[in-house]
């Protein structure tokens, strides 16, 4: 049977209907945040709203309830990587840290399957031009570059025009992550968990208190509460 223009006009209107009611189910992190899943995800949406359309021997309706069961699929994907952290670098992947200090780690490239030149355009997206401006730099999961610059590349803030603000810049660490230890991180402060521990009873914080805590050399731990005050800087 030949598509008639009301029956396409049909098709697309309920396919672009039960996508964008699958997008708000799922949130927005499948739009702003393409990691592989989501890519992949977007693909099989596509192709099942396209052969809807196209191919009149598969009905709309499996085709809806293929949409419905995919989105359901995706939605538990994203409760596991919420409620079992250790889920998320295995579904979501993890950053890798590309130049750490200024020097280039040749071994996260590899891992990665990242050469010289690639590195070099991502970096030229975030208006830097040479590898000398850079101090930190992390390919996230979805393969966008993040980069920390050295200080004298760093654009001048209100804070800066104070005397004794500038000094060498540090990558800020999580400590802690949904009231939990991120004990890989800590290992690479000079800090250790009885230490931490310690210092949070001095202030009166348990563990379970804590959504969110970084680390900074030379500046005071930050750190988000689940209860007033929200937020505390704590000497270390």
């Amino acid at each position: 049977m030949n598509t008639t223009f009301p029956s396409l006009t049909i098709e697309l209107l309920i396919g672009f209907f039960a996508l964008l009611i699958l997008t708000k189910v799922l949130g927005k992190t499948q739009i702003t945040q393409l990691t592989p899943f989501d890519f992949i995800s977007a693909l099989v949406l596509g192709e099942l709203v396209g052969n809807a359309i196209y191919d009149k021997e598969i009905g709309l309706k499996y085709v809806l309830y293929a949409i419905g069961l995919w989105g359901t699929f995706i939605y538990f994907i994203e409760y596991i990587t919420q409620k079992w952290k250790g889920t998320r670098s295995i579904l979501e992947g993890k950053p890798s840290i590309v130049i750490r200090e200024g020097v280039i780690d040749r071994n996260q490239l590899k891992k990665n399957k990242l050469d010289l030149d690639q590195l070099q355009h991502l970096l030229r997206d975030k208006d830097v031009f040479s590898f000398k401006e850079v101090e930190y730099a992390i390919l996230e999961p979805n393969g966008t570059v993040n980069v920390l610059k050295k200080t004298p590349f760093q654009s001048v803030l209100m804070k800066d025009l104070n005397p004794g603000t500038k000094g060498k810049v540090s990558l800020p660490i999580s400590i802690i992550s949904d009231g939990e230890w991120v004990e890989k991180n800590i290992h690479q402060t000079r800090l250790n968990v009885n230490l931490l521990s310690d210092i949070f009873s001095r202030e009166g914080l348990n563990l379970g208190d804590i959504m969110y805590a970084e680390f900074s050399e030379g500046e005071p731990l930050y750190v988000q509460i689940s209860h007033y005050p929200f937020v505390k800087n704590i000497d270390v």
